[in-house]
């Protein structure tokens, strides 16, 4: 059975109530739940991980190293500030695909057009709602 991390950054806790025409209405629980009955039906065991915490997002992937398969992030607003996570997606052995949920190069705001992370992913899926997860679940 394949070990697969799902990491959401900051303010993904808030999905449901934040900026609903952008994110839809749906709760990180209930796209977590959605996704487990997906992952279970093609044999994939998931870790579910959110935290606004750059540093406790970096200290779960190092500690994971050799122990998953790869991962699915979300890295929310880190995705264009940190090269922190950068060079932490950088320093493992397994494979990550980027996720957002909105096209980031549709976004009004200038600084949302670039990705720091996108260098060191696999790939990135975009635009699709929470539908971006499942399509990133079934490429990993």
């Amino acid at each position: 059975m394949k070990k697969i991390l799902v990491i959401n950054g900051p303010n993904l806790n808030m999905l449901g109530k934040r900026e609903q025409k952008i994110y839809g209405d749906k709760t990180l629980e209930k796209i977590n739940a959605s996704l487990n009955v997906l992952a279970k039906s093609k044999n994939i065991d998931l870790e579910f991980f959110q935290s606004n915490h750059e540093g406790e997002i970096i200290d779960k992937i190092h500690n994971l190293n050799s122990k998953i398969d790869g991962c699915i992030i979300n890295a929310g607003a880190l995705t264009h500030s940190s090269t922190a996570l950068h060079d932490a997606i950088k320093s493992v052995e397994f494979p990550f695909i980027e996720v957002h949920m909105s096209n980031i190069y549709a976004r009004k705001e200038s600084w949302r057009h670039t990705s720091l992370i996108s260098p060191v992913v696999v790939g990135t899926i975009q635009g699709f709602g929470e539908d971006s997860y499942k399509v990133a679940l079934d490429l990993i």
